[in-house]
């Protein structure tokens, strides 16, 4: 594909959406801004832009040296992994719109031919649905938008259907695990995020090939996880996905629940869904009335009963710092502020964050680091939605310290704690997929990627409503 054609899919990607946040405020410059407030200048964020691309180059020329042709690289031990005994290409298709918003033809080129040609899912393998349909699936769409290769969306297409049993049980909650090449699914106790956060993605597969039947199933489930929600309005931990019954009751913003939340109000940005905004309404209603803590000024959310509120533990962690993007881009900044305050605090307690955190007695109770996203993404929300500098200041320490704790010869490598800053080996595809993006979108000129005009799936992969075709219609 030629450059120009490149471009101009790309911009057609970046056109307004029908739905737009709120206009951010302009970013102050060095001169408009008082000597005593540190700030990052325009120059300087360009340069911090560029030095991303740099360290996203230095993971994935890790990858291809040696891991190429298989799911993920092993950092430490330079060997390659694969999820399933064959590889799906998990890394290639995660990380081929990050190359693309940051410019990589070259390498983008590469991965796409390896996926187009390679990627095959005639595979007698029980994958983790969840799993499959945010990286490959929302990554081979994303990929399809931005590009127009119509190899990527067959693909898609092929993996969905393959996907749709994962549905087949008596409440239409999806299983666990389903088989690619026999369609047999199984894993009975599920949880809302797995549940809840697949409409993003089989939607836009409906919408871009005219078959409804991936959007239906998909949003069946999330409003059945919605319907089994407590009379005070919270979901809990872990249900069964044939009997529809909870097993576990703790409530909160964490793994998962954590992106149950985030679709309900971005499957409204994305397709206008007045049903996902009368849910979202609803659950955003009742997760800051239950969830929030105030512990010496600061903010926080913790975890509750489902079903009386009832406070079980002063816990957060790497997880649960996605919500000050989600409360900004739904237009909380207040709050959004506040909590992202409490991130930044976490992470700076060991110069880096941990999975999980005690906010009252300041202790880490889970101390690994697999060099999740989620502060960065909120980061990133911040700034566009407030224009405030102080967010590119603190990504700027984020970023310094995460290339100095996680950098290895090879790539970039998971922490197994904190505390030691001792390594593990393991790079998850997401890292390139979500990390090194939001890092790179924090500091790249804004018309890189406008969270009023494109809505980011729960992997990063930006998805906008550029169908028209004669199926969009039936595919509602």
């Amino acid at each position: 594909m030629t450059t120009t054609l490149r471009a101009l899919l790309l911009a057609t990607l970046l056109l307004p959406a029908t739905v737009v946040a709120a206009e951010p405020q302009a970013t102050p410059s060095a001169t408009e801004t008082s000597d005593a407030v540190e700030v990052v200048t325009d120059a300087e964020s360009a340069r911090l832009a560029e030095q991303v691309k740099v360290e996203f180059l230095h993971a994935w020329n890790g990858y291809r040296q040696y891991a190429w042709g298989h799911d993920a690289l092993k950092p430490l031990s330079k060997t390659p992994r694969d999820w399933y005994g064959q590889s799906l290409l998990m890394t290639p298709v995660d990380a081929l719109d990050t190359m693309i918003l940051m410019g990589l033809d070259k390498e983008a080129d590469a991965a796409r031919e390896l996926i187009a040609t390679q990627l095959s899912f005639d595979v007698d393998a029980d994958v983790k649905h969840f799993e499959i349909v945010i990286r490959l699936l929302g990554g081979l769409l994303s990929g399809y938008q931005l590009t127009g290769d119509e190899r990527l969306l067959a693909l898609a297409e092929d993996l969905g259907t393959r996907l749709l049993p994962a549905f087949d049980s008596p409440t239409g909650l999806p299983y666990v695990y389903v088989n690619l090449r026999t369609g047999a699914a199984h894993g009975n106790e599920s949880n809302p995020a797995e549940a809840g956060t697949l409409l993003i993605e089989y939607g836009t597969l409906s919408k871009l090939t005219g078959n409804p039947v991936f959007f239906d199933k998909a949003k069946r489930a999330l409003v059945k996880t919605y319907e089994m929600r407590s009379d005070i309005g919270l979901v809990g931990e872990r249900f069964d996905v044939i009997t529809g019954e909870w097993t576990n009751t703790r409530s909160h913003v964490g793994a998962r629940i954590d992106s149950y939340y985030e679709y309900l109000y971005k499957c409204w940005r994305l397709f206008g869904d007045t049903d996902c905004m009368a849910m979202w309404d609803d659950a955003i209603a009742a997760a800051n009335r239950y969830y929030p803590e105030e512990v010496d000024g600061a903010l926080w959310y913790g975890h509750v009963d489902m079903h009386d509120g009832s406070r079980l533990a002063s816990q957060y962690g790497a997880l649960d710092a996605f919500f000050p993007g989600l409360l900004a881009l739904s237009g909380d900044l207040e709050r959004a502020r506040r909590l992202q305050a409490s991130s930044f605090d976490m992470w700076n307690v060991h110069g880096i964050e941990p999975e999980a955190f005690d906010y009252r007695t300041r202790t880490v109770t889970v101390a690994s680091y697999p060099l999740r996203p989620e502060i960065v993404e909120s980061t990133w929300y911040l700034h566009r939605l407030t224009g405030d500098n102080e967010y590119r200041v603190m990504g700027r320490q984020l970023f310094e310290d995460f290339v100095e704790h996680t950098r290895s010869d090879a790539g970039y490598a998971a922490l197994q704690s904190v505390i030691t800053k001792e390594k593990a080996d393991d790079m998850e595809s997401f890292v390139l997929a979500e990390t090194f993006k939001y890092f790179y979108l924090l500091f790249a000129p804004p018309q890189t990627l406008d969270p009023a005009e494109v809505v980011l799936n729960t992997e990063a992969h930006p998805i906008r409503p550029t169908w028209n075709g004669p199926g969009a219609k039936e595919a509602q």
